[in-house]
């Protein structure tokens, strides 16, 4: 799950999940070089599932009046407490990144969380309607909702996901990511990601292009 989402979707519990599971890059972490990596787990706030958590968990408990304390929890089941014999080990990496997307979401708040799903949201509908009147190029695939990444049919435009992308790259493009191998149902089909950072002009230079590919 695409955290950044959360601000204008319906959380994931609230459709029956139990668990989910996703990357913290959306939240404020570059991606240079690569970027900084981290991933995050909710479930529901029950022992059975918040038992089997790996590394460490931090709880909060008022201390005193108008303040708040934080503390390790349930530190027994971690593997500073089981040293060989717990089931992970961890490093300092992914919590420095989870520090960093917690101040991201703090100086965004709930407005500013809304306002960037919404964001994304047009940009991402915006693209697919500028691309699905390509001729040969079907866009959008599904009709259910989507929100930042979405499915470019290119069967019947007579060329392949890898010339369409070498293509791109001379423009200096990184096309959709071919989807032929892991989902060959689809055949010549790519898959589109837009984000924040894509501006409308952005979204426009890829539309040309992939015109002058055809």
């Amino acid at each position: 799950m695409n955290p950044s989402s959360l601000g204008v979707l319906t959380p994931p519990i609230n459709y029956g999940a139990d668990i989910v599971c996703g990357d913290l890059q959306p939240l404020g972490i570059h991606m240079n070089y690569g970027g900084g990596v981290a991933g995050f787990i909710a479930t529901r706030d029950e022992k059975e599932f918040v038992s089997e958590y790996p590394s460490r968990l931090f709880g909060i408990a008022p201390t005193e009046n108008g303040e708040w304390g934080f503390g390790d929890v349930m530190w027994e089941r971690t593997s500073f407490a089981n040293r060989e014999s717990s089931k992970e080990f961890v490093g300092t990496a992914a919590a420095l990144w989870g520090i960093a997307a917690g101040v991201y979401l703090a100086v965004m708040g709930p407005e500013g969380m809304q306002e960037l799903g919404k964001g994304i949201i047009q940009r991402s509908l915006y693209a697919q309607k500028e691309i699905g009147k390509i001729k040969g190029v079907k866009a959008p695939v599904f009709q259910s909702a989507n929100y930042s990444e979405f499915v470019v049919d290119f069967n019947n435009s007579g060329k392949t996901i890898k010339e369409i992308n070498k293509a791109f790259l001379k423009k200096g493009i990184f096309g959709g990511k071919d989807l032929s191998k892991d989902f060959p149902q689809f055949a010549q089909s790519a898959l589109y990601c837009v984000t924040e950072i894509h501006t409308k002009e952005d979204i426009d230079k890829l539309v040309f292009a992939l015109k002058e590919v055809f």
